[in-house]
């Protein structure tokens, strides 16, 4: 009589089960300490700042040569000494140095892109939103000081605190306005420099004049010194116009996108704090998002059920006769 064999299997006692591979619709589990990702700021390079200087140098450079002239003819290493170092003095005089420290700082945001994603931040507050609306604005005070956005870690925790909500907004509105104002400041310190730099080339060109003037009795040395005095004047209006006061430009694009993006992390705060429905919070947050009109836009779909007609309008749009029309009719 034969006996049932069992199946064996080929674990060691102690060793742990293997791990089967989850099946399809189940999510693997979370390593230990992983955190969700936030909606932080990506860094990305501004190829328009880049591209758009390098354009300018490239027309201006070009529009030389096909004139008949060279590199050499604007190659000045005393005009460009001149130029720099008047401009720059001139900013350090009128600045503050730690202001003028933080405006360096800050002039790297004319190259990278540093602001956030609006889109990422929305889907950020809405999830905070639907675990604040299910299980209380408590639920997320352990969440609340790993936010990794500054200003959103410091409003969400004065909400989780059960700070005010008139006085939540004034604290937050009052940071913004104190840094919307510090960082304009920053900017003013390209601007002023750009104001400086053409005044400083004339001074340039005056100084390169008085050279001149000492040789007049040898008149090819007064021709040939008159055009390199007036590169001091070439240097200090294109500083300013290619490169100071484009980059202060730019910084201050980037500031009033920072504040936004403020303005719509309190507005997300605000309405988490007063319980709103997320689909709601979603709808007052998507006015900061340009992008999502046009695309919804188009979209829409006429109701289901109206088919359209022949004049291509859907036959819903077009409305029944009257019944007093009907009974004359007949």
């Amino acid at each position: 009589m034969a006996e049932k064999v069992e199946p064996t299997t080929t674990e060691k006692p102690g060793a742990e089960p293997s791990k089967a591979s989850p099946s399809k619709g189940t999510e693997p589990a979370k390593k230990k300490g992983e955190q969700p990702k936030k909606g932080g700021s990506k860094s990305r390079p501004d190829l328009a700042t880049a591209g758009g200087m390098i354009l300018a140098v490239l027309g201006i450079v070009g529009g030389l040569l096909l004139e008949g002239g060279t590199l050499k003819d604007i190659s000045q290493v005393t005009a460009a000494i001149i130029v720099l170092g008047g401009t720059f003095g001139a900013v350090m005089v009128s600045t503050p140095l730690g202001v003028l420290v933080n405006a360096l700082k800050r002039f790297v945001h004319v190259f990278i892109d540093k602001t956030q994603a609006p889109d990422a931040v929305v889907e950020e507050i809405i999830g905070y939103a639907v675990k604040a609306r299910k299980n209380g604005l408590v639920s997320l005070e352990s969440e609340a000081d790993k936010i990794e956005n500054i200003f959103l870690r410091k409003a969400m925790n004065l909400a989780v605190d059960g700070t005010d909500l008139q006085e939540l907004r004034n604290m937050m509105e009052l940071e913004i306005e104190i840094e919307e104002s510090r960082a304009l400041n920053e900017a003013k310190v390209f601007e002023s420099a750009g104001g400086y730099s053409p005044t400083i080339g004339i001074i340039g060109a005056v100084m390169g004049l008085i050279q001149v003037m000492k040789n007049l009795a040898n008149i090819d040395e007064v021709g040939r010194g008159i055009a390199v005095a007036f590169v001091a004047t070439v240097y200090g209006v294109a500083l300013a116009n290619i490169f100071l006061l484009p980059a202060a430009t730019k910084m201050k694009t980037r500031i009033e996108q920072e504040v936004q993006m403020k303005e719509l992390l309190l507005q997300g705060v605000i309405g988490i704090v007063e319980g709103l429905n997320p689909k709601l919070i979603r709808s007052k947050l998507e006015a900061y998002l340009t992008t999502t009109a046009p695309k919804e836009a188009k979209a829409a779909k006429p109701a289901s059920g109206a088919k359209p007609a022949p004049g291509g309008k859907p036959a819903a749009a077009q409305a029944p006769p009257p019944q007093g029309a009907a009974t004359a009719q007949s």
